[in-house]
C-alpha cells in the first residue's frame, strides 16, 4: 500500500508587487497557522519516507514547518524545479517515478496543479485546494508507476478555515 500527502503551500505575501513569484514569503497569516496545520500532521501520526517540495520560498517554508513538528531528518527532503508551476502531467510523472522502496511520501506545492492531481487520481471533486490545504491518498497496490486516473482513495482533506485559526 502507498499512501501520499498533497500539501499546498501556506498562505503567501502579496504586499510587495516588486518580489518575483518564485520568491514571495508566507504571509503573517501564512506563519500563523503552518505550525498549527503541521501539527495535524503530527498528531495524525504521518511519517513521510520522503517529502519533495517545490523550491518556491512559500513552498520550502511550509515544507520547513512539515519538517520541525514532524521532527524529521533533513535527509527526507528533497527540492524539485519541475513542481513550481508544475501541470498534473507533470506531477503525477514525478510520483510514477518514485522509488518502490518508499511506501509514504509528502509533495509540497502549488495551485491549481494539485487540485486537479487531487480529482484525477481520487475521482473526487474537492475543487480548491486552499492554501496549507492537506489532502491524503491511498493507493492498494505497491508500484508508485501504477497511481493514474481514479486509482486513490482519499482518506482525508483538510484546510487552516475547519480549525478557526
Amino acid at each position: 500500500m502507498k499512501s501520499l500527502l498533497l500539501v499546498r503551500h501556506a498562505k503567501s505575501d502579496w504586499e510587495d508587487n516588486t518580489v518575483k513569484d518564485f520568491d514571495r514569503e508566507l504571509s503573517i497569516r501564512g506563519r500563523r497557522t503552518a505550525p498549527k496545520m503541521a501539527n495535524h500532521l503530527k498528531v495524525d501520526g504521518f511519517q513521510p519516507d520522503l517529502i519533495i517540495s517545490s523550491p518556491a520560498q512559500r513552498a520550502k517554508s511550509t515544507t520547513q514547518f512539515i519538517v520541525e513538528q514532524l521532527e524529521l531528518d533533513e535527509s527526507k527532503l528533497l527540492f524539485e524545479q519541475d513542481i513550481y508551476e508544475a501541470s498534473v502531467r507533470v506531477l503525477l510523472r514525478i510520483i510514477n517515478d518514485l522509488p518502490n522502496n518508499l511506501n509514504t511520501i509528502a509533495l509540497v506545492g502549488h495551485n491549481p496543479g494539485l487540485t486537479y492531481l487531487t480529482e484525477l487520481i481520487t475521482g473526487e471533486e474537492i475543487g480548491n485546494l486552499p492554501t496549507f490545504g492537506v489532502v491524503k491518498i491511498n493507493f492498494d497496490f505497491d508500484e508508485w508507476e501504477m497511481v493514474s486516473q481514479a486509482t486513490g482513495s482519499l482518506e482525508y482533506f483538510i484546510y487552516p478555515k475547519m480549525f478557526d485559526y
